[in-house]
């Protein structure tokens, strides 16, 4: 009997080492924050880049880079838009896009210049 017991728990030490593997193989995945510069390298009035693909879960981190002011609002969108304007070289805000869904984006300053952006959420 002594072995049998001995057996049974050498058995059971050993699927809980198998199952408790498992868990520690899985590791989720981390969400990222991606950069966009209001205001293109260049000097033009744009965001760079001026479309995104991200997944649920992901920041965009918006940050002035040139010829401020500079804002970025979606319509309908109170919890993702800063109406703030943003002046100093690389003053910064972000958001963490939650829902899949296509978000375009526009700076109020400047969007009849044609300031506008896109971030694609999977």
């Amino acid at each position: 009997m002594n072995q049998m017991s001995r057996k049974l728990g050498l058995l059971i030490a050993a699927i809980a080492l198998v199952v408790s593997t498992l868990f520690v193989a899985v590791n989720p995945v981390a969400a990222e924050t991606y950069e966009v510069k209001m205001g293109t390298d260049a000097g033009a009035l744009g965001f760079q880049p001026k479309e995104l693909t991200i997944n649920a879960g992901d920041t965009v981190k918006w940050i002035n880079n040139k010829l401020a002011p500079h804002n970025a609002v979606i319509d309908g969108n109170t919890i993702l838009s800063h109406k703030g304007l943003v002046f100093a070289p690389g003053e910064s805000f972000e958001s963490t896009f939650n829902d899949a869904g296509e978000y375009t984006y526009y700076c109020e300053p400047h969007r009849g210049a044609g300031m506008i952006g896109k971030i694609i959420v999977k």
